[in-house]
């Protein structure tokens, strides 16, 4: 806030307001570009049985940006755009997935082997599903 201000103070307050609008409408438009692209690589991975984390791990990280640049600022507004510029925000999934254990996954199919978020193979698939039911009438 206290940046906005002393912009504000320096080329006033219309003018500041209509920076902060066009950073938002801005960002927008990109986080649009971007979530779109990554939402068709996790598809495109889903699709050939490979656990699209990174993907999931960017597309929060879109959401994040998204929330940073509609709210008024700068400093947000710096933010959100350096977690919109792909090779910033693939450096920060990649980093957060190390963080993260991925197991579990058998893709569309059920029959995809078990894999990483890097899509490296985890063992054995089996085919075999466990459970109850109740027939309700």
């Amino acid at each position: 806030m206290y940046l906005l201000i002393t912009v504000a103070g320096y080329i006033d307050a219309l003018p500041t307001i209509g920076l902060v609008m066009l950073t938002a409408v801005i960002g927008v438009s990109l986080l649009k570009q971007q979530g779109l692209e990554t939402l068709t690589r996790g598809t495109q991975k889903l699709r050939a049985g490979q656990l699209p984390a990174q993907e999931m791990a960017e597309g929060v990280l879109l959401a994040v940006a998204g929330a940073l640049l509609i709210t008024p600022g700068f400093v947000t507004d710096v933010v959100g755009f350096l977690i919109l510029f792909p090779p910033t925000r693939v450096l920060i999934a990649s980093v957060l997935l190390t963080k993260v254990r991925v197991q579990g996954f058998h893709g569309y199919s059920g029959d995809a082997p078990h894999t990483d978020h890097q899509g490296q193979d985890n063992g054995p698939t089996s085919k075999t599903i466990e459970g109850e039911y109740q027939r309700k009438d």
